[in-house]
């Protein structure tokens, strides 16, 4: 009785195989590194030594000979890391939000609808709320304005003929914020809400009563 050899297993994976199997090795790889990445370019230095690295690995693996490896998937790999380092965009640098609010103190950030300070355009604000004062500032991240909490005699939301304002008082001064849309009230109430759950309750007056003479 002959025998037929089991030549399955003697036999050279399939290059596509490889191939297949090398991809989604390197698409797994780099859905864990996509964050740390994306978070690299809020430090310029960071960001250059990383396409610095991604531009010196990816020409290595072009460069070196194909004769080290049974497959040219390295050095396509090593082309695309090097075009890639060639073509990343600079670092960013722009603020978030949240950045903003913890540089300034803010326990909360809402929406300051559209506000024109003294003698300037109409611009969209943001209120970064804190226990000791109020930040206006516009979308750049500009100041507009800063209201002391311990200020404010009056923050009262209302609706005018074309929109809903947010009115704030203090000391001899006033600020009005407009806002516009069908979520105008909601974002005008919003406001006022968190602006009187830090603003400084004012202590009850207690009537002194004198006792009538006989």
């Amino acid at each position: 009785m002959s025998t037929v050899p089991n030549t399955a297993h003697s036999q050279p994976e399939p290059w596509r195989t490889r191939l297949r199997n090398f991809l989604i090795g390197t698409l797994f790889a780099l859905v864990l590194l996509v964050p740390k990445i994306v978070h690299l370019r809020h430090s310029a230095r960071s960001w250059m030594f990383f396409r610095i690295f991604l531009g010196i690995a990816g020409a290595a693996l072009v460069i070196m000979p194909l004769s080290l490896w049974s497959s040219y998937v390295p050095s396509l790999v090593g082309l695309v890391a090097f075009t890639a380092a060639t073509l990343l965009p600079p670092a960013k640098l722009t603020t978030s939000v949240d950045d903003k609010a913890r540089e300034l103190g803010a326990l909360i950030v809402v929406n300051g609808g559209w506000y024109q300070p003294d003698n300037g355009p109409l611009t969209a604000a943001q209120l970064f709320v804190g226990a000791k004062r109020i930040c206006v500032l516009d979308a750049r991240f500009q100041t507009l304005l800063v209201i002391p909490v311990n200020e404010i005699a009056v923050a009262h939301a209302e609706e005018s003929e074309t929109s809903w304002l947010l009115r704030m008082t203090w000391a001899d001064q006033t600020a009005e914020f407009s806002y516009r849309g069908i979520f105008a009230e909601h974002l005008a109430r919003v406001a006022e809400t968190t602006l009187h759950g830090v603003m400084h309750p004012s202590l009850p007056v207690i009537p002194q009563h004198r006792a009538a003479s006989a």
